[in-house]
């Protein structure tokens, strides 16, 4: 929801770094993967407790991943390539946050398989409306918004790392709104589309 409605009102401080980092000579895609090899130390500051460390890396590795967009929209060089790799990047940085906890909060194993199987259930729904909006030319369907977008996801990561004695509470929380997600999109995607078929 915030990726959707809120990003006007940090577009300038976006372009201004990605123009910035442009004019260094750095590409789209390479600003993704600085984005992600920032992002995965996530998961062993979390386990080393270093969780005011984890928060800023987390939240400097979300930004880098904006910019990544940024840039490839300034240098008009938006590609497929770089859509994959960016979305399989912001995975690999989610995993190791989960892997992270996982290991730091044992007793929360299950609540975490419960986050793991809600994230891979909304991807599927959003990744495969994305495809079949494609084919049927519904170009105004291609990015679908949600109630949890990965914006809302670093929130509550950080309020687990700020809050962590109510983490087993707050993993819940995260796993719940991310299946509502999941639910939001299947509705919508069921709606739409069956009016295009």
């Amino acid at each position: 929801m915030l990726d959707t409605h809120a990003r006007k009102y940090f577009d300038s401080i976006i372009n201004f770094t990605a123009k910035s980092i442009a004019d260094l000579g750095l590409n789209s895609n390479q600003v993704t993967i600085i984005a992600a090899a920032v992002g995965v130390f996530t998961g062993l500051l979390v386990y080393l407790d270093q969780f005011i460390a984890a928060i800023i890396v987390l939240w400097l590795s979300g930004f880098l991943d904006a910019v990544d967009g940024a840039i490839a929209r300034l240098n008009n060089k938006e590609s497929m390539w770089g859509t994959v790799l960016d979305i399989t990047l912001d995975r690999v940085v989610e995993i190791s946050f989960i892997i992270g906890l996982a290991f730091r909060f044992p007793e929360i194993r299950l609540n975490l398989l419960f986050m793991t199987v809600s994230i891979i259930l909304s991807l599927t729904v959003f990744l495969t409306v994305g495809a079949v909006s494609e084919k049927s030319r519904i170009k105004s369907f291609h990015y679908q918004s949600g109630l949890m977008e990965r914006t809302e996801g670093f929130i509550l990561f950080t309020v687990f790392l700020v809050l962590p004695d109510f983490i087993y509470g707050l993993t819940i929380l995260y796993a719940v709104l991310v299946l509502f997600t999941a639910i939001q999109r299947f509705n919508e995607a069921s709606k739409l589309l069956s009016r295009a078929d």
